[in-house]
């Protein structure tokens, strides 16, 4: 199981980015895919899933999770971005169809780091 986080990069405030994640030893309607972040000094905090038959559920706002089943690919887009939203961005699954908190999920892939700043 793979999950590598791509697309994070620096942004000014109010501004929009969509992170992807690529998918590898499963396929995305097998399995629900959730995105977490960590930022500096502090915890990791759940945003959202994706389950098995493309459904999403969101533990924060002003985030939008889909997916591409062909590309396997999962994707966060982001808007009205803010300081506070500068952290690393992570991908994970738990290899179960529906989803749960993603904050606690087992597999994580590499990240990729979102800077918010004028």
């Amino acid at each position: 199981v793979q999950l590598q986080a791509s697309g994070g990069g620096l942004v000014q405030p109010g501004g929009s980015l969509r992170l992807s994640c690529i998918v590898s030893g499963f396929t995305l309607d097998q399995y629900a895919v959730g995105w977490v972040r960590q930022a500096p000094g502090k915890g990791r905090e759940g945003i959202g899933c994706i389950n098995y038959s493309g459904v999403p559920t969101y533990e924060k706002g002003r985030f939008t999770i889909s997916r591409d089943n062909a590309k396997n690919i999962v994707y966060l887009q982001m808007t009205n971005l803010q300081p506070e939203d500068t952290a690393e961005y992570q991908c994970v699954t738990d290899l179960v169809r529906l989803c749960g908190p993603t904050s606690a999920m087992y597999y994580r892939g590499k990240g990729t780091l979102v800077t918010v700043s004028s």
